[in-house]
């Protein structure tokens, strides 16, 4: 018997205010226990909220990316249930008349690497739109998903319980409560842990392109929840689910679901009931545990929050935030495509991450003190180099550096001039692609420019003509064989014929030269 998961997503996302959703008190992170409190945030008697209109722009930012529409008549409620962390014993949020009410966000990924977020994709959901076509790095294709937004909601944050070190009970700081939140809630429709994964990085891809959120998870400033079930293959009725609370990585996210959905594969397959339940996520055991049994909306006995009336949003004010979009990751993508002549998967992996789009553009833009534009392609003449090989030379040789001395694309030793630069020596065949995968590393430790390490190093490419062809007159005497293979037709064998010719002048010789004297020589 095979079963498929649903997967839904709860995302909470801090909106970047310098203030709490309903009072004056900072946001900062890092303040001393309860530094940042006041009667309204901790629920004093008499104390009123006063909604943040900031929070509300950002709130409405978010839905009009996500092609959610914006409610013209809001109102908040309280969700009433007990927790220490929670000092009115109630959390004001929004139930009936959410701020957002639908939307969809459109997956692009090959494999399990995220790349690309096209929000105002009309597809139906739940559908495999296409499969890329395969271009030229490496064959890659992109498989598309559409994910539906049920709601994205305004709520406040709760407080933080500190157990660590504390005997016979538990410390409360009241800093976070209060906090702006917005609840993004997608529907049922990821069918595995990786396009969980998908989901995440694309979603605070738009949200870091928004400029609403830093989304640091390590302060709490992205958190999300898993709800998941599984069920007979083919079938429509949903499981029973489960909710997975308070996930604090995206990699947790997936191990997470991933062992959720074993668990209640056995679970029935032993003839056993699933129960709907919270659950909790033990990263270090790798498995998730009970917490308490599933509320239900009726059991948070929501009603309308009397210290705050309802209210009306103008068309006129949802237009004004509209104008403020910025350029979204899609468009982005579509812009790299059609000016630049990058394959749809280049584009996709380089706009995901919003700064390493513009480290991209900073590469190709910039011109460095030994520009030759010579050899530059005649649709990239408008360019300082390559796109298609700055693009290569970031997404392989640049983050693979990056990711082994655990740094960020903003922290790069190898700034974006400097990379052009590099680029500039390969495409005026001053040195080769060989010599290059030398040169980069050596300019990351010691902060040099590549037209430096080259000439310090003498690693210029040898055009020579005559010396070249004395080189190949020696391989295919010391080759006979290869020599042989290629005349009876093995096209493969001239490449290695080439290999020996790179390791005879220690990658200084010009690969398409040395390629095209030796095919001279062998015919």
């Amino acid at each position: 018997m095979s079963y498929e998961p649903v997967i839904g997503l709860e995302v909470h996302v801090q909106l970047g205010t310098k203030s709490k959703l309903f009072c004056n008190c900072p946001t900062e992170f890092g303040s001393e226990p309860n530094k940042n409190t006041c009667p309204v945030c901790l629920g004093w008697p008499g104390s009123l909220p006063v909604l943040n209109e900031k929070a509300l722009q950002l709130a409405m930012k978010v839905g009009l990316a996500l092609g959610s529409h914006v409610s013209e008549r809001l109102k908040f409620d309280r969700k009433n249930y007990f927790y220490p962390d929670l000092p009115k014993a109630y959390q004001i949020s929004q139930y009936d008349m959410p701020v957002n009410s639908g939307g969809r966000i459109v997956i692009e990924y090959e494999s399990s690497n995220s790349v690309i977020l096209r929000p105002e994709a009309e597809e139906s959901k739940n559908e495999i739109l296409r499969s890329a076509q395969d271009d030229k790095s490496g064959g890659k294709k992109l498989i598309s998903r559409t994910i539906g937004i049920t709601r994205a909601h305004l709520e406040e944050d709760a407080g933080k319980l500190l157990h660590e070190g504390i005997k016979d009970g538990s410390l409360v700081d009241y800093n976070r409560a209060g906090i702006p939140l917005l609840e993004i809630v997608s529907e049922p429709d990821l069918r595995s842990p990786e396009e969980a994964y998908e989901y995440l990085v694309a979603l605070k891809a738009i949200l870091q392109y928004l400029e609403v959120s830093e989304c640091n998870m390590e302060r709490g400033e992205l958190r999300c929840d898993a709800n998941v079930s599984v069920r007979k293959t083919g079938t429509e009725k949903f499981g029973t689910r489960a909710e997975i609370k308070n996930l604090n990585s995206f990699k947790a996210v997936q191990k997470a679901i991933h062992y959720e959905i074993k668990r209640q594969t056995d679970l029935i397959e032993a003839g056993e009931k699933v129960v709907q339940e919270t659950r909790l996520w033990n990263d270090d055991k790798g498995q998730t545990f009970s917490m308490r049994s599933k509320e239900e909306a009726h059991d948070y006995r929501y009603f309308p929050e009397p210290d705050l009336v309802p209210f009306t949003i103008s068309r006129e004010t949802v237009e004004k935030v509209r104008k403020t979009l910025p350029e979204l990751p899609s468009e982005r993508a579509e812009r790299f495509i059609k000016n630049f002549g990058l394959s749809e998967y280049d584009a996709a992996a380089l706009v995901v991450n919003k700064a390493l789009g513009n480290y991209f553009e900073d590469v190709i833009g910039k011109k460095s003190a030994t520009t030759n534009r010579s050899t530059v392609a005649i649709e990239f003449r408008d360019y300082v180099v390559s796109p298609k090989l700055a693009s290569n030379w970031i997404q392989s040789e640049l983050l693979a550096l990056l990711n082994l001395n655990k740094l960020t694309i903003e922290s790069s030793p190898v700034k974006a001039e400097a990379l052009a630069g590099l680029v500039q020596l390969i495409e005026n065949n001053t040195i080769s692609g060989k010599i290059a995968k030398d040169v980069l590393p050596l300019m990351f430790e010691s902060g040099k420019s590549a037209g430096t390490i080259v000439e310090e190093q003498g690693w210029v490419q040898v055009t020579d003509t005559k010396l070249i062809e004395e080189v190949a007159e020696r391989i295919i005497a010391a080759n006979p064989k290869s020599a042989e293979d290629f005349r009876a037709g093995k096209e493969q064998a001239l490449g290695f014929l080439v290999g020996q010719m790179m390791k005879e002048t220690k990658g200084k010789a010009n690969p398409k030269l040395a390629n095209e004297i030796l095919r001279k020589k062998l015919i």
